[in-house]
């Protein structure tokens, strides 16, 4: 029996995994608002009778996640509490056919590349001519602009070209259309997200074209910052460099995943460098930008990873001194090239590996920010949270940087709006500061004198 009413469909849109993920949402809900359908992302009232859930299947906790979700949706629907559960992206493109043995309470599973498919079960035509027409879900500030799909590097522990299929980039013009519609909605910063950056364009243009694509992004006017993530070290094209130099807009930034340094395990991950042609890219990064903020991200546990190879990886790290960085445990994925390693280091010894390496990059970040004290920053303000205001420098993308803290009780700051902050205290990952110029309080309506 029903426990409420339904008087019209509402679609809940729930989404889990990378900026990736928050993208495909995004369209799928502009496209939906498009048909006239009503919909929300991860509504906090929960009260959409039609819940879609873009799923993650990248590695073992995304996946317990989804599953989680798909399951808690499931026994809702059977409570009939909602009328229907979609599911869609990376786990169901993965393992459809385990899912629909498994939970069948679910009423149609959908791939990465099913749009058309997903929106015609949700009764909605998929619109051809709504390039760059999307409900983002970030803040009305900034937002994910995704330039390619897909992957064709053969990395051993990546499950991505499984589930995305091969690397397809989307023509510049398509996506300074959608920027340009982006920066009329308000937003300042675009994020530029791929399975790999650095690939852009040879499938197209026959060459890589990551550096035309910021020259044309760097014309739309209302796009002040525009930030790199996820490109690959191999083949990086060094042009790049030359316009992050010249064009202001193109923050001093690269999210660059490096996974490891020991050139054996590089080899067996397939990831096509070594020990030492990771370091002089690095250095050549630093030569030609100077002021350049690098973010990576580091593999422990890989099958055969050594104590003494997991040393050379600690000590490269506190002699590379980046600016970002994070650190994952191995997870052992099935279709993928090391798959027929064997899993050798032990889960508690990954969990150990994790932490002595991030013990050493807090220090390194900490040791970083205390140069920040008494200088002053432009910063974009993301949000107000409790008695604090938060932003960001060009060195920092959201959720995963620092913040720079800014006392409301003090300080008044206007969220969407860059500010010069004068940075009088630093910790670990964050940046506490004051307003070079303060901002006027707006004066309550009941206040105004008449």
């Amino acid at each position: 029996m029903r426990t409420k009413t339904i008087k019209k469909n509402k679609i809940n849109v729930v989404t889990l995994g990378c900026s990736k993920n928050i993208y495909d949402s995004e369209v799928l809900m502009g496209q939906l608002k498009a048909n006239g359908k009503e919909v929300v992302h991860e509504d906090p009232e929960d009260d959409g009778n039609i819940v879609v859930i873009n799923t993650c299947g990248f590695i073992g906790k995304a996946k317990e996640e989804s599953i989680d979700t798909i399951l808690h949706y499931a026994k809702r629907k059977e409570a009939g509490e909602i009328d229907k559960v979609f599911v869609s992206g990376c786990l169901s493109e993965r393992y459809k056919p385990d899912l629909e043995k498994e939970i069948t309470n679910v009423d149609q599973y959908f791939g990465t590349h099913d749009l058309p498919n997903l929106l015609q079960a949700l009764e909605a035509d998929y619109r051809h001519e709504l390039i760059g027409e999307r409900l983002t879900t970030t803040p009305k500030h900034y937002a994910y602009l995704k330039i390619a799909e897909g992957c064709d590097r053969p990395c051993s522990f990546c499950a991505i070209p499984l589930m995305r299929g091969k690397h397809v980039s989307t023509p510049i013009e398509d996506i300074v259309t959608e920027a340009k519609k982006l920066a009329e909605k308000g937003i300042k910063e675009v994020m530029l997200i791929a399975q790999d950056l650095t690939y852009y364009g040879l499938d197209i243009y026959k060459k890589r074209a990551l550096a035309d694509l910021l020259e044309a992004l760097a014309k739309v006017e209302g796009i002040e910052w525009i930030r790199m993530h996820y490109a690959f070290p191999t083949g990086f094209p060094m042009d790049v460099l030359e316009v992050m130099k010249r064009e202001p807009k193109v923050c001093n930034y690269l999210d660059i995943p490096l996974q490891h340094i020991n050139t054996e395990l590089l080899k067996s991950m397939k990831r096509g460098t070594t020990h030492e042609k990771t370091t002089a890219l690095i250095h050549k990064f630093r030569e030609a930008v100077p002021e350049m903020a690098i973010r990576t991200t580091l593999i422990v546990g890989y099958p055969g990873e050594t104590e003494e190879m997991f040393q050379e990886l600690k000590d490269w790290v506190e002699e590379m001194r980046f600016e970002r960085m994070g650190a994952f445990e191995y997870s052992h994925e099935e279709n993928t090239g090391a798959y027929v390693l064997e899993d050798d280091v032990p889960a508690e010894v990954k969990f150990k590996r994790v932490n002595e390496i991030m013990e050493i990059q807090s220090q390194i970040s900490w040791e970083l920010n205390q140069a920040k004290v008494g200088k002053t920053f432009r910063c974009l303000f993301d949000r107000k949270d409790g008695e604090f205001f938060y932003g960001r420098t060009e060195s920092d993308s959201p959720d995963v940087d620092n913040d720079v803290i800014v006392d409301a009780k003090e300080h008044y700051i206007k969220v969407g709006e860059f500010i010069d902050i004068e940075i009088h205290e630093a910790g670990d990952y964050d940046l506490y500061g004051t307003p070079v110029v303060k901002q006027e309080k707006p004066v309550p309506l009941n206040q105004k004198r008449k």
